[in-house]
Protein backbone atom coordinates (compact mmCIF):
# COMPACT_ATOMS: atom_id res chain seq x y z
CA UNK A 1 0.00 0.00 0.00
CA UNK A 2 1.28 3.26 -0.78
CA UNK A 3 1.70 6.08 1.71
CA UNK A 4 -0.93 7.98 0.11
CA UNK A 5 -3.83 5.65 0.50
CA UNK A 6 -2.19 4.84 4.24
CA UNK A 7 -3.19 8.28 4.82
CA UNK A 8 -6.33 8.85 3.26
CA UNK A 9 -7.27 5.03 5.42
CA UNK A 10 -6.89 6.82 8.42
CA UNK A 11 -9.12 10.11 7.04
CA UNK A 12 -11.57 7.71 5.88
CA UNK A 13 -11.68 6.23 9.49
CA UNK A 14 -11.58 9.39 11.05
CA UNK A 15 -14.04 10.73 9.66
CA UNK A 16 -16.70 7.28 9.79
CA UNK A 17 -16.42 7.30 13.02
CA UNK A 18 -16.98 11.03 13.50
CA UNK A 19 -13.47 12.22 15.40
CA UNK A 20 -12.71 15.84 14.90
CA UNK A 21 -8.95 16.27 13.30
CA UNK A 22 -6.94 18.72 11.30
CA UNK A 23 -3.92 17.61 9.37
CA UNK A 24 -1.25 19.51 7.95
CA UNK A 25 2.14 18.28 5.80
CA UNK A 26 5.86 18.53 5.77
CA UNK A 27 8.92 17.05 4.74
CA UNK A 28 9.33 13.12 5.87
CA UNK A 29 9.61 13.29 9.52
CA UNK A 30 10.98 9.75 10.76
CA UNK A 31 11.86 10.20 14.57
CA UNK A 32 11.02 12.48 16.70
CA UNK A 33 14.08 14.56 16.58
CA UNK A 34 13.48 15.54 13.00
CA UNK A 35 9.77 15.71 13.36
CA UNK A 36 10.13 18.57 16.51
CA UNK A 37 11.35 21.23 13.69
CA UNK A 38 8.14 20.82 11.14
CA UNK A 39 5.70 20.80 14.65
CA UNK A 40 2.95 23.29 14.59
CA UNK A 41 1.74 25.22 17.87
CA UNK A 42 -1.61 23.35 17.45
CA UNK A 43 -2.42 23.20 21.58
CA UNK A 44 -2.04 18.95 20.81
CA UNK A 45 0.05 16.89 22.52
CA UNK A 46 2.97 15.32 20.26
CA UNK A 47 3.35 11.13 20.88
CA UNK A 48 6.11 8.96 20.48
CA UNK A 49 4.97 5.24 19.36
CA UNK A 50 7.08 2.20 19.90
CA UNK A 51 6.76 -1.79 18.28
CA UNK A 52 7.99 -4.14 20.25
CA UNK A 53 7.95 -8.00 20.27
CA UNK A 54 8.00 -10.36 23.33
CA UNK A 55 10.89 -12.90 23.45
CA UNK A 56 9.22 -15.49 22.00
CA UNK A 57 8.14 -13.37 18.96
CA UNK A 58 4.43 -14.33 19.17
CA UNK A 59 3.16 -10.97 20.75
CA UNK A 60 3.06 -7.54 19.88
CA UNK A 61 3.05 -4.01 21.50
CA UNK A 62 2.10 -0.69 20.12
CA UNK A 63 3.21 1.67 23.02
CA UNK A 64 2.31 5.63 22.49
CA UNK A 65 3.49 7.96 24.97
CA UNK A 66 4.25 11.77 25.68
CA UNK A 67 6.90 12.66 22.76
CA UNK A 68 8.39 15.05 25.75
CA UNK A 69 9.05 11.75 28.00
CA UNK A 70 11.76 8.89 27.97
CA UNK A 71 11.17 5.55 28.18
CA UNK A 72 13.36 2.52 29.14
CA UNK A 73 12.90 -0.72 27.97
CA UNK A 74 13.24 -2.68 31.16
CA UNK A 75 10.71 -0.22 32.76
CA UNK A 76 8.06 -1.12 30.37
CA UNK A 77 8.76 -4.83 30.79
CA UNK A 78 8.56 -4.00 34.68
CA UNK A 79 5.81 -2.00 34.63
CA UNK A 80 3.67 -3.88 32.08
CA UNK A 81 4.57 -7.43 33.55
CA UNK A 82 5.50 -8.47 29.70
CA UNK A 83 8.73 -10.74 30.22
CA UNK A 84 11.22 -9.17 27.72
CA UNK A 85 10.88 -6.72 25.28
CA UNK A 86 12.74 -5.68 22.12
CA UNK A 87 11.80 -3.88 19.06
CA UNK A 88 10.09 -5.36 16.48
CA UNK A 89 11.51 -6.14 13.25
CA UNK A 90 10.67 -3.73 9.75
CA UNK A 91 8.92 -7.18 8.67
CA UNK A 92 6.97 -7.47 11.76
CA UNK A 93 5.89 -3.94 11.29
CA UNK A 94 4.86 -4.61 8.21
CA UNK A 95 3.08 -7.73 9.02
CA UNK A 96 1.04 -6.47 11.52
CA UNK A 97 0.39 -2.74 11.21
CA UNK A 98 1.23 -2.39 7.05
CA UNK A 99 3.17 0.31 8.39
CA UNK A 100 6.97 0.77 7.43
CA UNK A 101 9.91 2.42 10.02
CA UNK A 102 9.06 6.27 10.96
CA UNK A 103 5.21 6.06 10.14
CA UNK A 104 4.65 3.87 13.63
CA UNK A 105 1.30 5.41 15.26
CA UNK A 106 -1.84 4.40 16.58
CA UNK A 107 -3.73 4.70 13.06
CA UNK A 108 -1.59 1.60 12.36
CA UNK A 109 -4.54 -0.79 13.83
CA UNK A 110 -6.47 -0.15 11.30
CA UNK A 111 -4.21 -2.67 9.66
CA UNK A 112 -4.90 -5.35 12.40
CA UNK A 113 -8.54 -6.47 11.39
CA UNK A 114 -7.42 -9.76 13.68
CA UNK A 115 -6.20 -7.30 16.83
CA UNK A 116 -2.91 -8.95 17.18
CA UNK A 117 -1.21 -6.10 18.42
CA UNK A 118 -1.70 -5.18 21.87
CA UNK A 119 -2.00 -1.44 22.17
CA UNK A 120 -0.63 0.67 25.83
CA UNK A 121 -1.02 4.20 25.70
CA UNK A 122 0.37 6.19 28.34
CA UNK A 123 -2.77 7.17 31.50
CA UNK A 124 -1.02 10.74 31.33
CA UNK A 125 -2.17 11.24 27.89
CA UNK A 126 -5.77 10.76 29.16
CA UNK A 127 -7.02 14.33 30.31
CA UNK A 128 -5.06 16.09 27.13
CA UNK A 129 -7.93 17.94 24.64
CA UNK A 130 -5.88 16.46 21.35
CA UNK A 131 -3.24 14.03 20.21
CA UNK A 132 -1.12 14.54 16.96
CA UNK A 133 0.20 11.49 15.36
CA UNK A 134 1.67 10.38 11.51
CA UNK A 135 -1.59 9.20 10.05
CA UNK A 136 0.87 6.13 8.36
CA UNK A 137 2.68 8.15 6.85
CA UNK A 138 5.59 10.14 7.93
CA UNK A 139 4.91 13.58 5.72
CA UNK A 140 1.78 14.11 8.01
CA UNK A 141 0.68 15.14 11.48
CA UNK A 142 -2.74 14.46 12.45
CA UNK A 143 -4.33 16.56 15.13
CA UNK A 144 -7.10 15.03 16.54
CA UNK A 145 -9.54 16.56 18.98
CA UNK A 146 -12.08 13.64 19.75
CA UNK A 147 -15.66 12.86 18.58
CA UNK A 148 -18.00 15.20 16.90
CA UNK A 149 -20.79 16.10 19.23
Amino acid sequence: MADNERRDKVFAYLDAHGIKYTWYEHPEAPTIEIARQYWKDDGSKHCKNLFFRNHKGNRHYLVCFDSEQSLAIHDLEHRLHLGKLSFASEQRMDKWLGLKPGSVSPFGLINDPEQHVHLFLDKQLEALPAYSFHPNDNRYTVVSHGKSS
